[in-house]
């Protein structure tokens, strides 16, 4: 496995580094040892997976409040999608920038996402199926979002979402939501 820092503090890029053979290929997708050697989460307590059935689709920009933060990694395991972080920690040196990477069963990338940031996605393909390594259960009273095109985190997505539900179209702005991770 080969773990890289982004530009956001505490995001790593996990890619798999497969074997290959005329079976095909086995690669490990997870490893305690990895993962405590960089200090980074190793206990899951749920695993989730969520299929986008038409390109463009969008999910997100979720993330759970304090004391229900959580620490996701996300892969790709059907087709390819954009997936994006946004940093929330009013502490940290990279607060409200964001990082992306394209995930794809192809790649087998995995985006490691602390706590107190938030994530969303868009399918780069039909049938984007994606799946999370999650820390903490998930709590509905905890649950928060911000719009994907809040003009004051400027992502940059490759494409115009198609579909979307009204919940993610409906999150506050940055500057009016008061939230916080």
């Amino acid at each position: 496995m080969l773990f890289t820092r982004t530009d956001l503090e505490g995001v790593w890029l996990i890619e798999a580094s497969p074997i290959r053979d005329e079976r095909g290929s086995f690669a490990r997708t997870f490893c305690i040892d990895e993962m405590n050697v960089r200090g980074l989460e190793h206990r899951f307590v749920q695993h989730s997976l969520s299929r986008s059935t038409a390109k463009h689709t969008l999910r997100g920009l979720h993330f759970q409040r304090a004391p229900h933060a959580e620490v996701k990694v996300v892969s790709c395991l059907n087709g390819a999608i954009w997936d994006v972080a946004i940093d929330l920690r009013p502490q940290s040196p990279t607060y409200r920038r964001w990082t992306a990477a394209e995930l794809s069963a192809d790649n087998m990338r995995q985006l490691y996402i602390p706590k107190g940031c938030a994530h969303g996605f868009l399918s780069l393909t039909e049938d984007a199926v994606v799946g999370y390594l999650i820390s903490t259960r998930y709590d509905p009273s905890a649950a928060a979002g911000l719009r994907y095109d809040d003009p004051a985190l400027a992502i940059d997505w490759p494409a115009a979402p198609a579909v979307m539900s009204e919940k993610d179209r409906s999150w506050p702005l940055l500057a009016d939501s008061g939230h916080h991770a």
